[in-house]
């Protein structure tokens, strides 16, 4: 399924959407190749013989030796940057969820994992869903040369043996979803004297929906647990370190998965899955923004003393997941679904931000194309796209999906720049003046992903 707006194409130059870190284009391309029609369906039912969903998961560490660093700016690592691979067999084909510990992945990057896994597992590359927690405080892995990096060499390591786990735990699966509430995040749209900025935004939108999966065994032991918020993981984004350093840490996705995975010990592995995060900071940083009586920001850095604030939100995001991951009751729905589509939007050139401003001109740049994808396992469904979404284009998406347990995911397939919301161009905040789509391409991506629901939903009914 592939939606296009015909006479967008017609009357503008059309293009790939730009993408994070040097506007990574195309690298969906195998995806929408291989998945041309939009539906690959894997119900499984009684007449195949096979009336429920396999699952298994693995993780490994991305090591990152001493001799490595310094390396992009860091120098030194605080804790372990993870790949954790998810594999869900049906009555007929196979699903894979690759969630790395990164800010963002190239698109050479996102192909070469997706052939590491798809050789390893069976799996075609198009039913493989790729993702990252982005976290700020890590490696890139840049267009061109990066996939062809020491470090990438590292995460293709760590995607191998994460994969080979997944494989090796594979049995009997049932799935249940569940939802709670966390106060670890805060809009960071703030007025600032000269216009809006980054900060402390507590009468902002700001989600604090917890959605919880979990996936268990024939004896109810927890396979996997994922975690769905809309939060940015950069509780110690260039925080600095009193003797210099600046390091490595998977930051608060990483934090709240560790506990996760603490709480419930074994072999279960827990997957952190970044909602719409594009206006949502955590609620404490360590170099943060301030602001005064006369509404002048400036920045200061709580350097060594920021890793409190991690440890203690962390803790509180992984105790919730953790509460509704105990409450969940696995069932035997063993529905399995990948859906594909896109949406063309209006472009624009996409800015830098560097400090608020009361004027910009948002210049027409032709037109994007935007994939969407939307997952249903069991009566649950994950859903999103490759830009950050706004906290209010979450909701949205959330209020008027037709499932009763929906997450909604940003930094799909490597991720990409910003797609503010409306008021946001309005209101020329940094995440408007970051984003290469023109205002409204939010909001009709939302309408699109609705779309795409109800058509997957009524599948079922």
């Amino acid at each position: 399924m592939r939606v296009n707006d015909a006479d967008d194409e017609k009357s503008r130059g059309h293009r790939r959407p730009l993408r994070r870190r040097a506007f990574l284009g195309g690298s969906v391309a195998a995806a929408a190749t291989t998945a041309a029609g939009g539906a690959r369906a894997v119900t499984a039912d009684a007449e195949t013989g096979s009336g429920e969903l396999r699952a298994g998961a693995g993780r490994a560490v991305i090591e990152l030796p001493s001799s490595m660093l310094p390396l992009d700016g860091f120098t030194t690592v605080h804790d372990d940057l993870y790949v954790r691979v998810l594999l869900v067999r049906g009555a007929e084909r196979s699903v894979a969820l690759v969630v790395l510990d990164l800010t963002s992945i190239s698109s050479e990057g996102v192909a070469a994992l997706r052939t590491i896994v798809s050789d390893a597992a069976d799996v075609e590359p198009a039913d493989i869903l790729l993702t990252v927690t982005h976290t700020f405080s890590t490696p890139h892995i840049q267009p061109g040369s990066g996939v062809s990096s020491p470090f990438m060499a590292q995460v293709s390591q760590a995607a191998s043996t994460a994969v080979a786990a997944a494989v090796t735990s594979l049995r009997a699966a049932k799935v249940g979803h569940g939802s709670g509430e966390c106060d670890v995040n805060v809009n960071r749209d703030v007025l600032t004297a000269d216009g809006w900025w980054l900060g402390t935004g507590e009468s902002g939108t700001s989600d604090k929906g917890v959605g919880v999966t979990r996936l268990d065994d024939a004896d109810g032991n927890a396979i996997a647990v994922l975690v769905n918020y809309a939060v940015q993981s950069s509780v110690m984004l260039d925080s600095v370190m009193a003797n210099g350093d600046h390091p490595v840490t998977a930051d608060l996705a990483g934090a709240a998965v560790a506990h996760v995975e603490k709480q419930f010990g074994g072999d279960t592995v827990g997957f952190f899955l970044v909602g719409a995060c594009g206006d949502q900071a955590p609620a404490f940083r360590s170099k943060r923004y301030t602001m005064d009586k006369d509404k002048k920001w400036s920045q200061t850095d709580a350097s060594d003393a920021g890793w409190l604030l991690l440890t203690v939100q962390g803790e509180r995001l992984g105790t919730e997941a953790v509460r509704v991951a105990q409450a969940i009751r696995t069932g035997s729905d063993a529905t399995l679904e990948l859906v594909t589509s896109s949406v063309t939007v209006d472009a624009v050139q996409q800015g830098h931000a560097t400090a608020p401003t009361k004027e910009y001109t948002f210049a027409p740049d032709g037109t994007a194309e935007v994939p969407l994808w939307a997952l249903q396992i069991g009566d649950g469904v994950f859903t999103g796209v490759a830009p950050e979404l706004s906290a209010d284009t979450g909701l949205s998406i959330r209020k008027h999906s037709p499932f009763a347990h929906t997450a909604v995911l940003s930094m799909l397939d490597g991720g990409a720049k910003n797609m503010a919301d409306s008021r946001s161009y309005a209101r020329i905040t940094y995440e408007a003046v970051d984003s290469a789509y023109a205002q409204g391409s939010a909001e009709r991506v939302a309408a699109r992903i609705g779309d795409l629901l109800d058509s997957l939903h009524d599948r079922h009914d």
